[in-house]
């Protein structure tokens, strides 16, 4: 703030009456200002808080401010203006450790103890009881550990404890907590290792606001509180029994979870009397029965989660009022039994943002009007039994990032039009029956990172609209009947970690194009290789989440499980296999079998971090790849049936993989006595990554062919013997 000083002459009267109370105005923002004020600390307290200080660990430095007696200039520090005694201390997330010495409890006007976020471990100190000014006191999210001292139950003035995130606090949680301060409102002990039951003093404290006692070890048959909250989280727990009623609460509970328990029967319609409810998670449950047409929340329901249950029966036709400026933000109905078609009420869900109803029977069309969801950021409809096509109207939905259709029933052809979600990072129409060509128009969606199209009935060339996805992670194109060259841009987006055409016509060469772009191609993920097991190709995993805050705000992420991997298997490939693809350190997964590649095999010692190599059913010469033995996540390697010729020493590692050089009859692999054994019978017939597959057409018609020509022959024969002839005509005599 700039202040400008103007010389006036006036008159002395004047003077007073107008520029006094300004200067009076100056000096009392001055020292309203905490870092203008200078505030003496107390030196008793100065010396407590030094001796704190001096045995904790404070790599960051976040203490070195405490130097000097001005209380304002200490960090984290509130003193008392007049006397200068410690009246707050807030050393929130400042990267502290070690122990609380019992220096602190001698700070006997402490009204605020923060010591959240840090990484102290020790027990609670016992003489926090003596801090009896304490109204607050917020040791969330470090690392104390054993109980809950009983010294705190003097603590007769506290209206919060929060004690979350100490997952080695255990224990009953005590029976005083609901009788020893008339004055508590809040009480969080979640995300720590309570057990036990909930204790009857807590259900009738009569000034409790909010209550979570989430992601602990607790159980019992719930029961109902008494008092008015406003919060009430028993999520992840081991509750059991029905739903209460929470009838004291009916027009105050904002939040309600109670999900990740083992709670049974239906849910109650009373539930929809809570009229101030927000948020509402009942998922990881088991609930089951049809939802009562009488459940209807009201218009201040943001969040409806009832995933993961045993419920069944037709969606409701409304399950919450609405208004233009308010509604249902997030409604997950998945993972249940829910059947019949979609409402076509749920449309009225203006509000709406997050629409999940997957893993169910769904059944029917997708409503025409959910375009008119405007708000909408996800679509799930997955694992269903919808039919028809997807409808045009969608486009609509032009805020939307997830679309999510697949395993269902779907056919038709996908709309050009779709190319107005224009900030769709998600596209999954996989396991339909959805044909046509690719439109050129989806070049303009380009903020896709995840493309499934795969196990559909899709044909054509791949054309360049692919090649403005530049974002893109996982593309599979698998399972279709595409054909056409593998086109030279397919590997050069910065962030593909997952290409999969397998079980398509493509035709020609593998185009030895810039391999070299794909930061997960060419780095190897040291952490994701030492904890995460193998994961084959076609086990890929999307987890979309919806954040929804207080307001009607809402954030938008996924997780993608897949691995780094290229499957081209099961095409008409031919061709040298260009040297590029064998130098991709981060490359986990390699599939080229069931082509027509010829040619040589480099070395794979450059392959750090493969997991899974597939080269069988091709037509491979000369030597069999280098020493193997340094891959050392290697745990798949099959390079069967091709021409591959020569001596494999033992040491080269390959003994590793029984049964991986069957039907190379000019091969020869050192066994354990020192022997050469051929290769042109395998130890595991027809034995690939594709176990179980089943055999074509070609193959199920030459089997019927024999089998008729046999037995042709056979009866034939049979009465071309005389004797036979005589035998069997007796019979039927």
């Amino acid at each position: 703030m700039e202040i400008n000083w103007v010389s006036v002459v006036c008159p002395w009267k004047a003077f007073q009456l107008h520029v006094l109370p300004l200067l009076l105005l100056l000096v009392l923002l001055r020292c309203s200002s905490p870092c203008q004020c200078v505030v003496d600390l107390d030196p008793d307290d100065k010396a407590l808080l030094l001796a704190f200080k001096s045995r904790v660990q404070d790599p960051s430095q976040s203490l070195s401010s405490w130097v000097g007696t001005n209380c304002t200039s200490w960090s984290g520090l509130t003193c008392e203006n007049q006397t200068g005694r410690v009246v707050s201390i807030n050393l929130t997330n400042m990267n502290l450790s070690g122990k609380v010495l019992p220096k602190l409890c001698k700070l006997s006007f402490l009204e605020d103890m923060n010591l959240s976020r840090n990484n102290f471990t020790c027990p609670i100190p016992l003489c926090f009881g003596n801090l009896v000014s304490l109204k607050a006191i917020d040791l969330s999210h470090n690392r104390f550990l054993g109980v809950v001292p009983d010294t705190l139950m003097r603590l007769r003035n506290l209206k919060e404890l929060v004690l979350n995130g100490n997952r080695d606090l255990r224990g009953l949680v005590p029976g005083w907590l609901g009788n020893f301060s008339t004055n508590l409102e809040k009480l969080d002990l979640a995300s720590n290792s309570f057990c036990g039951e909930i204790p009857e003093s807590l259900l009738y404290l009569k000034p409790l606001k909010y209550l979570d006692l989430g992601n602990n070890n607790l159980s019992g048959n719930l029961r109902d509180f008494g008092q008015s909250l406003l919060v009430l989280n028993l999520g992840s727990n081991q509750f059991s029994g029905t739903l209460p009623c929470l009838s004291a609460s009916a027009q105050s509970l904002n939040i309600l979870n109670m999900a990740n328990n083992s709670i049974v029967g239906g849910i109650p319609t009373c539930v929809a009397s809570l009229q101030a409810l927000t948020h509402l998670n009942l998922s990881f449950n088991h609930l089951k029965y049809a939802i009562s047409p009488r459940l209807v929340f009201s218009e201040n329901l943001l969040v409806l989660d009832l995933s993961n249950n045993d419920l069944l029966g037709p969606l409701p036709h409304k399950i919450a009022e609405t208004t233009d400026k308010s509604g249902l933000v997030l409604l997950d109905l998945s993972h249940n039994q829910f059947s019949g078609e979609i409402p076509l009420r749920i449309t009225e869900l203006k509000s709406l943002q997050a629409l999940f109803l997957s893993h169910n029977l769904l059944t029917g069309e997708i409503p025409a009007r959910i375009g008119n969801l405007t708000y909408l950021q996800v679509i799930d409809l997955s694992h269903n039994l919808l039919s028809g096509s997807i409808p045009l109207n969608i486009v609509g939905c032009y805020q939307l990032l997830s679309l999510m259709l697949n395993n269902n029933h779907l056919s038709g052809e996908i709309h050009p039009e779709l190319d107005a979600l224009d900030s769709l990072k998600i596209l999954d129409l996989s396991n339909n029956m959805i044909s046509g060509e690719i439109p050129l128009t989806l070049a303009g969606c380009k903020s896709l990172e995840f493309v499934d199209f795969s196990s559909n009935n899709l044909s054509g060339t791949l054309n360049d609209a692919i090649t403005k996805w530049s974002n893109i992670r996982f593309l599979s194109l698998a399972q279709n009947k595409f054909n056409g060259n593998v086109p030279n841009w397919l590997f050069t987006f910065e962030e593909i970690q997952t290409v999969d055409l397998s079980g398509n016509k493509f035709s020609g060469l593998i185009a030895d194009g810039n391999f070299n772009i794909s930061v997960k191609f060419n780095k190897r993920d040291i952490g994701r290789m030492s904890r995460e097991p193998f994961v084959a190709m076609p086990n890929v995993h999307v987890r979309v989440s919806m954040v929804v805050t207080g307001s009607s705000e809402s954030s938008f992420d996924y997780h993608l499980s897949s691995t780094v991997g290229i499957d081209l298997s099961n095409n008409l490939l031919h061709g040298e296999i260009p040297q590029g693809l064998f130098a991709l350190q981060g490359l986990e997964y390699l599939n080229l079998s069931h082509n027509f590649l010829d040619g040589h095999v480099p070395g794979l010692e450059k392959m750090s971090g493969l997991k899974a190599l597939d080269l069988s059913h091709n037509s491979l010469s000369g030597q069999v790849p280098g020493n193997v033995s340094s891959l050392k996540d290697l745990t798949l390697l099959n390079l069967s049936y091709n021409s591959f010729s020569g001596f494999v020493p033992k040491k080269q590692g390959y003994w590793r993989f029984p049964g991986a050089f069957a039907g190379n009859p000019d091969l020869c692999v050192e066994t354990s006595s020192g022997r050469c054994e051929t290769e042109s019978i395998p130890m595991v017939p027809g034995k690939s990554f594709h176990d179980g597959v089943v055999e074509g057409p070609i193959s199920v018609w030459v089997f019927c062919l024999s089998f008729f020509v046999s037995f042709y022959f056979g009866i034939v024969a049979l009465f071309c013997s005389a004797r036979t002839r005589n035998y069997i005509l007796h019979m039927k005599v």
